[in-house]
């Protein structure tokens, strides 16, 4: 989901750290291609991205795409759209709001706690953080996490839009981006594992180090606003997909980038088609 611009600072810093600790661990090669034992688990080969094609980002209900669409990125729980290629949106870092009790019930010590016991929460969008601190606790997500990725495999979706890479931004310190980055390399393996082709979703200033782990394509939220798509770009050619939230940013994006990358205007809410305050624009 989109950020304010407060939590799109910069972790320069901790790239050279972090790009020693993936160094060791690129187990899924460039993200170029399939990985080699996709079809040996589950009968299906990654299917990559293609590129440079009109998209729709239909995170708040599906709606037959505009004409022209082929590419279109629907949240788990609905259906893909037919003769598309679809991607599965999943919260991979933080809960949905709905879904806290869920974790609390189930799960309590995979939610990320304060010093006093609290959750960590993602204010922006009411969303707690799973605890990734620790080999065993993201052992563990991978597990229902990846369980997800197999439900999005069997709907018939083609990749996945696993959101919230940067969360640990929002942690109050109480996780980095190493640890981020070892989770994503299960979380790519997973999906590869199930058939799918696997995003980066927003972290720019990750993009060339986790590129390395094997995701296939980047999802950019806002990459004009803040000066970001070129970081993208740079790692990922033109698989990147960009959502714009203001008609201003679509300008620049597609005056810099529209014969290159795919880029929508989308509205804030991703009002379905046919309701108030629905917006869709392509360059």
């Amino acid at each position: 989901m989109p950020f304010p611009s407060v939590t799109r600072i910069s972790v320069a810093p901790l790239l050279l750290a972090l790009s020693l600790v993936l160094s060791g661990c690129d187990t899924t090669g460039s993200g170029d291609s399939a990985a080699p034992d996709a079809s040996a688990t589950t009968g299906r080969q990654v299917e990559q991205l293609p590129a440079d094609r009109p998209f729709d980002y239909q995170l708040g209900g599906p709606y037959t795409p505009p004409e022209g669409v082929r590419t279109v990125v629907r949240d788990r729980t609905a259906a893909p759209e037919p003769g598309a290629y679809n991607i599965c949106y999943v919260n991979a870092y933080q809960t949905q709001p709905d879904a806290v009790k869920w974790w609390q019930k189930n799960h309590p010590d995979l939610l990320l706690r304060d010093a006093g016991g609290d959750l960590v929460v993602d204010e922006d969008w009411r969303e707690p953080l799973l605890d990734i601190s620790t080999a065993g606790h993201r052992e563990r997500l991978a597990d229902i996490v990846g369980g997800w990725f197999d439900g999005c495999a069997e709907k018939g979706f083609d990749g996945l839009d696993s959101d919230n890479l940067d969360s640990y931004l929002r942690s109050d310190g109480l996780l980095d981006q190493k640890q981020a980055a070892a989770f994503a390399e299960l979380l790519v393996e997973r999906a590869h594992r199930a058939g799918l082709a696997i995003g980066q979703k927003n972290a720019a200033d990750m993009a060339p180090l986790i590129h390395k782990l094997g995701f296939d394509f980047a999802i950019a939220e806002e990459c004009a606003r803040y000066d970001e798509c070129a970081a993208y770009a740079d790692a990922y050619g033109d698989k990147v997909l960009v959502i714009e939230y203001r008609k201003a940013d679509l300008t620049a994006a597609c005056r810099e980038w529209g014969e290159r990358l795919a880029i929508v205007l989308r509205d804030r809410d991703l009002v379905p088609a046919g309701r108030s305050g629905h917006v869709n624009e392509r360059c």
